[in-house]
Order: structure tokens, then C-alpha cells, then sequence
């Protein structure tokens, strides 16, 4: 895209360079016709050009001669395809008082927008239409129906640096090739609005995606989430809304359990953290025990780990079933946002999706993206306790059981990829590893329909609540292990340590249920009084 200015100015240094190299001198003499649209024409126009075009500039450097405005005499001159250089710009060089229009596109939607806001009601309107191609040619068709739909004076913003070079450079230009077929109509068109514009108009190139303030940048902002692809709007997970609920209405913890089925130390917590309820209150401190899953795919527990023997490739991350121990593990070269992603797609198609992930407070897990991919698949999220490793207490040991596999599968696997190391040793810890208590392997466990590895029923038990000092139950046990037990309360599972749980002996009711041993004290006590009884007679 050339302007006539630029053609004069090349026409003028290629004609002062060839007289030069032919007979050693400048010319005496340049013409240049210019004209107004009105037909007047004007010395000063032309001195105003020489001040703001470079390209003028250049081409008449160290020119001694005369610049005359009108057509040389000669018949040549004289045909009916006259040319005249129009100095009138009708691109204004500052802002107008006007309307301001801002453009926008978008690689992923493929939508080209223009948006501004209405002088007379003050509300924001906007044109939003799907121009395929790169964001250029879609925020270039925006640009093209911002001239077809006001040709009063307005303003021009847009966040192209390239759509804002090309308007300024579009009046009375002149189009060379173009292989793409829609660019080259979108910029013909351009070519013929702004060359028959009457009113003028004012280009800015403003920066995108920033958080200053201003009419410019929130205009911007409005034109950017305009062209943004529809997404899906994250819904707060059931803690949240309670969160969120107890900041509006300040009800009480029995309250949110009521309404949001949460549990009671959730609750207590959500209360005694609100800052204006209590500013100085503590939340309720929690049992110290790692909720497990009851069956499989119920829970699990997501971390990373970094082996150096397997290069770039050495942060390996792990994803372990709480229930089962089962295990996937696959080796990155990162440990970000995309990493992890990558890594849980690839244990989802190998042990399933899981209703709740546990993971560390990391930054990769508690970023947006992470939070948007668990939501697409509808995957519950919790974090443990900052900087507390024990909180991720099964995927920990499941990094020391790997490392140990590894390392004893050194000597024989030392030639091969690290792939193929890992690949190994989870066959070893899912396939062949088991334990005295459950003899089956954790991949038996994980997908195995046997009877024998569903929940039994367990013996009542009694549970001591530390809140209230007192002995609770008698409460169902649903399973235990080692250093934890889970119930089942009127208000849900409770998990607990295995300390704080004890045998529910049911007390014998009746008299005529005495044990013989208390038959027998009485009997002895009965007839100890009648001896004392005689020996008091004369």
C-alpha cells in the first residue's frame, strides 16, 4: 500500500538522480500540481507538506532549484488524464471531539468487534460478526464497517499496531499485489472510503489487555471481552458458597450445615474466621487425619517429585487412589500448569476419573487454568495444609516406594529410557506388590469386582469428641488402619485417629440377668449379717 505522496517523492529522487549521472547537474524546475478538492490551488498547502512528509523531505534534499505549483506549458501536459496531487488529509493528526470507536479481534472465536458508546443514551452498543482468517483481517473488518457506519467524524482505537498503520496510510493509496483474496478486498475497500471521505477521522493505536485507568482502557477492555471466546463461567465449589453465603447473611454454623451440607468443623471454621463476627477467633482445629477413599476412584492424592538420574525428564509426578494405592506416575520436564494437566489426562485414561483431588498448595495447582480443568471434568479440588507435607502423607510414601523400586531395577534397566524405567516399576508396585493384610495387588483392588474386597460391616464403636469432652455413640465403624478410623455419625463420615476410638460394650439390662459372681457376693453378704444376727442374742 503506497501513497501518492510517496510515488511523487520516488518519482522525484529517481529524476534527480538519473539527470545527475547524464549531464552532472540538478534540475532548475520541479513541478508539482496540487490541487484541493475544490479545485483551488495553493502555495501553502504544498510548504506544509514539505514540513510534515519525510519522503518529500528526502527527495528534495539539497534542492537549490524553484518548486512550482502549476503545470509546465508544454502540449505533453495538456491530455485528459491530468494528475494533481491532493494535500488535503482527511486523517486528523490529533483527537477529534467526537465518537470513539474501538476495534477488536480474537485468533480463537474469529469474531471482528467494534463497540462505542451512544452520545445520546449514554449506553454502550455493539457490532460483533465471524470473519474467518488471522486476527489482522478479522480487526480489519471491523474497521471497514466502523467507516460504512459513520461517516460523521469519529475516532479510531485499536489494539493492532498494524490496522492502525494501515488506515493511516490508506487515503488515495494505491494497492499493490496481494495473494490473499480477502485481505486484498477488505483493503480495496478501505482504499476507496477513506479516499471519499468528506468529514474526517483521528487512528490510534492503543495497548491491549492492561488495567489502566480511563476511558481509552475501558473501552478497550469492553472490546476485548467482546472478541474473548465464550467460557464457561467457574461455579464455586459448596465450601465457597457457604463462604460466600455467611458474608452476605452472617447465619450461624448450624445454618450452613442446614443449607450447604457441610460438615461441622467447616462450618465452625467459616464462622470463627469471619471478620466481623469474631476478628480475634481461631477456626476449629481439625482431627490431623487424611480422609481415604471408601472405594476406588473416591479420592486421590496428586504431587510431584524430582528424579535426577532421568535427566530433563526428571520431574515426575504421581497420582495415587487412596483406597486402592493404585498409582499412575509420568515424567515431565516441568512441573507447571500444563504439566500437571498432561499428567492427569494421562492418569484419568489409565485408573478413571476421580470424584476429589488432593493436592499441596503449589503454585501449578492453585492456578486458574488448573481450577478450569478440574471443572471441565468435573474433578472436586482440596489443598492440605501449607508448607505440612504430612497432609500428602500416601502420595509421599508412594514416592519413596517408587524411588526404591527404581533403584533396585537400576542394574537391570540402566541402558533404558526413563520412560521405560518408570513404566516398570509401576507394573511392580500396581501388579505385583501387595500386603499380608489384602493379598491382592492395588490394580486388583482398583478394578476388581471380588466380594471379598468390598466394605464389611464393622462393630459399633464409641468415639470421644474433644470439643466436648464427653463420649460419643455408639457409631459405625466403616473401615480403620493405622493410626485412622472413619464412622458414621448422624451428620456423615467423620474420619478421626484410631486413638480417639474405642469397642461399643452394650450394658446387660434386668435383675434377672445377674452375673454369677455377683450371685455369689450376695449369697456370702446375706448370711455373713445372719451369723452377726445370732451372736448379739443373751
Amino acid at each position: 500500500m503506497t501513497r501518492p505522496q510517496e510515488l511523487v517523492a520516488e518519482l522525484i529522487r529517481k529524476a534527480r538522480v538519473q539527470i545527475r549521472e547524464l549531464a552532472g547537474c540538478d534540475f532548475e524546475c520541479v513541478h508539482i500540481p496540487i490541487g484541493l478538492r475544490s479545485g483551488q490551488i495553493t502555495k501553502a498547502m504544498l510548504e506544509h507538506r514539505l514540513q510534515v512528509n519525510e519522503v518529500l523531505q528526502f527527495a528534495l534534499d539539497s534542492f537549490t532549484g524553484q518548486i512550482s505549483i502549476h503545470r509546465p506549458a508544454h502540449k505533453i501536459f495538456n491530455q485528459d488524464a491530468k494528475f494533481s496531487l491532493n494535500l488535503k488529509d482527511v486523517r486528523s493528526r490529533k483527537p477529534l471531539e467526537a465518537l470513539t470507536v474501538f476495534t477488536d479481534s480474537s485468533r480463537r472465536s474469529h469474531k471482528s468487534v467494534m463497540t462505542w458508546k451512544d452520545p445520546q443514551t449514554q449506553q454502550w452498543e455493539a457490532d460483533v460478526a465471524e470473519v474467518e482468517g488471522s486476527p489482522q483481517v478479522a480487526e480489519l473488518a471491523a474497521v471497514v464497517r466502523a467507516f460504512e457506519r459513520f461517516p460523521e467524524p469519529f475516532n479510531l482505537v485499536t489494539d493492532s499496531a498494524y490496522v492502525a498503520g494501515v488506515v493511516s496510510r490508506a487515503d488515495q493509496a494505491i494497492l499493490q499485489e496481494v495473494s490473499n483474496t480477502a485481505l486484498f478486498e477488505l483493503l480495496s475497500k478501505l482504499v476507496k472510503l477513506v479516499s471519499h471521505r468528506e468529514q474526517p477521522f483521528f487512528v490510534m493505536h492503543t495497548r491491549s489487555h492492561t488495567d489502566l485507568p480511563g476511558y481509552i482502557a475501558e473501552g478497550n477492555r469492553r472490546a476485548d471481552a467482546l472478541a474473548a471466546p465464550a467460557a464457561m463461567a467457574p461455579l464455586p465449589n459448596i465450601f465457597e458458597q457457604a463462604k460466600l453465603s455467611h458474608q452476605l447473611f452472617h447465619q450461624n454454623a448450624p445454618g450452613l450445615v442446614r443449607r450447604f451440607h457441610i460438615t461441622r468443623e467447616q462450618a465452625k471454621a467459616i464462622v470463627a474466621t469471619c471478620p466481623s463476627g469474631n476478628q480475634h477467633a481461631l477456626p476449629t482445629l481439625s482431627a490431623g487425619v487424611n480422609p481415604r477413599g471408601l472405594k476406588s476412584c473416591e479420592v486421590w492424592q496428586t504431587d510431584v517429585t524430582h528424579i535426577p538420574q532421568f535427566g530433563r525428564s526428571k520431574y515426575v509426578h504421581f497420582s495415587v487412589d487412596t483406597f486402592s494405592s493404585a498409582v499412575f506416575a509420568s515424567a515431565h520436564t516441568g512441573e507447571k500448569t500444563l504439566d500437571v494437566i498432561k499428567h492427569l489426562i494421562q492418569a484419568f485414561s489409565f485408573m478413571g476419573i476421580p470424584r476429589e483431588l488432593k493436592t499441596d498448595n503449589g503454585p501449578a495447582y492453585r492456578s486458574r487454568e488448573f481450577s478450569s480443568f478440574l471443572q471441565q471434568w468435573g474433578v472436586g479440588h482440596k489443598t492440605g495444609i501449607p508448607h505440612s507435607p504430612t497432609g500428602q502423607a500416601v502420595v509421599e510414601r508412594t514416592h519413596r516406594e517408587i524411588k526404591r523400586v527404581l533403584n533396585q531395577q537400576q542394574q537391570v534397566l540402566k541402558m533404558e529410557t526413563p520412560q521405560t524405567r518408570l513404566a516398570r516399576s509401576l507394573f511392580t508396585v500396581n501388579f505385583l506388590n501387595c500386603t499380608f493384610e489384602v493379598l491382592n495387588p492395588p490394580i486388583v483392588r482398583h478394578f476388581g469386582a471380588n466380594p471379598q474386597l468390598n466394605i464389611k460391616v464393622r462393630p459399633p464403636v464409641m468415639v470421644w469428641d474433644p470439643e466436648t469432652g464427653r463420649t460419643e455413640g455408639p457409631h459405625d465403624l466403616v473401615t480403620w488402619g493405622r493410626g485412622y478410623a472413619c464412622v458414621s455419625t448422624p451428620m456423615g463420615l467423620k474420619w478421626l485417629p484410631s486413638k480417639w476410638v474405642r469397642p461399643y460394650v452394650p450394658k446387660v439390662l434386668g435383675e434377672n440377668k445377674q452375673l454369677p459372681q455377683v450371685s455369689q457376693a450376695a449369697f456370702r453378704r446375706r448370711r455373713r449379717e445372719s451369723f452377726s444376727g445370732m451372736g448379739s442374742f443373751p
